[in-house]
Order: structure tokens, then sequence, then C-alpha cells
């Protein structure tokens, strides 16, 4: 079974960056779509950002369009979302999953691994 482990979360200054890193044991994580989610205390889990298993795709919220970048490394079996200009309402648990394709990917309902989460806090 693929497992994930998300990496890279902290507390960062409003405007500040964050790299997060998602890496999958056991199997290559090359042929999955990963997705990013979100879930903040009280709140919803929202779907961040989507990377197909080729890279050549992804898609992103209207929250962090033009903030956040997902990428992919094949030889690492990883995936990275990059964070810039963070502010405040970014602050949440972070996931990252996997998934066959990025179909209707922003409700989570079609991924079938999930990570732990890793704590993004952005405050002065």
């Amino acid at each position: 079974q693929l497992q994930l482990v998300e990496s890279g979360g902290g507390l960062v200054r409003p405007g500040g960056s964050l790299r997060l890193s998602c890496a999958a044991s056991r199997f290559p994580l090359n042929n999955y779509a990963v997705g990013w989610f979100r879930q903040a205390p009280g709140k919803e889990r929202e779907g961040v950002s989507c990377v197909t298993s080729s890279g050549g795709f992804s898609h992103y919220a209207d929250s962090v369009k033009g903030r956040f970048t997902v990428s992919r490394d094949s030889a690492k079996s990883t995936v990275y979302l990059q964070m810039i200009s963070l502010k405040p309402e970014d602050t949440a648990v972070y996931y990252c999953a996997a998934a066959v394709y990025c179909n209707a990917w922003a409700s989570g309902n079609n991924f079938e691994y999930w990570g732990q989460g890793t704590q993004v806090t952005v405050s002065s």
C-alpha cells in the first residue's frame, strides 16, 4: 500500500514562503496524480492543488492561484508545494493524497491514499 509523508510545514510570517514535500514509501509516486488539501480548525477540507502523474498539468484553487506552485521530482518520487506570499488564512494542516487522475480533484473523494498532514501556521 502506498504510504505518503508530508514535511516542510512550520510557522512563517505573513508574506513569507514555505515548501511542502510529499514523499512516498513502498511504491513510487510517479504513477499517481497527487493532490494537496488543507483543513483549518472548524472548517471543511479544501482542495488546494493537483498535479497529474506526468507532471504535465496542474490545477489550483482560486484562493492560491499565483501564490502556490506544485511540482514533482520523479527521480525522488516526491511532489512539492511551493507557497509564497503566505497569508494568515493559509493557516491549516496540509495533506497530500494520491489518485489515478486529477478528475474532480477538489473534493478529494477520488484520492485513495493520504498522508498524515503537516501544520502550516502563518502569523506575525
